[in-house]
């Protein structure tokens, strides 16, 4: 699958969602200049789309985890073809747990991860507390339908014995955790079924 999606990315480039996602963390940043040499923390990565998007435009270090240790490998690969693996910083295993061994960024993202997990209070408060200046997510939409697709999905996989799960988490319970966090909405934009959320630091 790593490798397909490797494949894919080289193909196409990262998926619309993303490209979105990325153009508002400059905006919340500020200006194209502010994110040179910033640092960044890509939560559940896969093949590193935000990775190399981000090392691209200046950003001096970003540091991705995920649990996956082929989705690291295929980041890896890309970054030595881009010349930027100097700068990218690999953790294997699952955030919540190896969170308090990592340092804070100045943009910490989750692109289609917190829909992916089912401590999404965890996730969301170990992470936020990560981002020293933004917080960016993709996150399904609130709808019947995505509860919909979560229970089949989750049929399915009693079924074929599938260990992957799907997760609908209520957006105001992460927007609550994110305000906790100090941490406040400057960007918003629905895209289909998903929804593209950029926070910044208050203050």
């Amino acid at each position: 699958m790593a490798r397909r999606e490797l494949e894919e990315y080289r193909r196409r480039g990262p998926a619309r969602t993303t490209r979105v996602m990325l153009d508002a963390i400059r905006e919340v940043l500020g200006t194209d200049s502010a994110v040179v040499g910033r640092t960044a923390l890509d939560i559940g990565g896969g093949v590193g789309a935000i990775q190399h998007a981000l090392l691209a435009q200046g950003f001096g270090h970003v540091t991705s985890v995920d649990a996956a240790s082929a989705y690291l490998a295929a980041a890896r690969r890309e970054a030595e073809t881009h010349g930027t693996a100097q700068r990218l910083s690999q953790h294997h295993g699952d955030f919540v747990t190896i969170a308090p061994s990592l340092a804070p960024a100045d943009v910490v993202t989750l692109d289609r991860v917190i829909c992916c997990y089912d401590d999404m209070p965890a996730l969301v408060s170990r992470s936020t507390a990560l981002a020293a200046r933004a917080y960016a997510v993709v996150l399904p939409i609130d709808s019947w339908a995505a509860r919909l697709a979560v229970w089949g999905q989750h049929r399915l996989a009693g079924l074929f014995g599938w260990q992957y799960r799907m997760f609908a988490h209520p957006t105001r319970e992460v927007d609550a955790l994110a305000h906790a966090a100090g941490l406040e909405r400057r960007f918003y934009r629905r895209m289909g079924i998903w929804q593209v959320i950029v926070y910044g630091r208050t203050g």
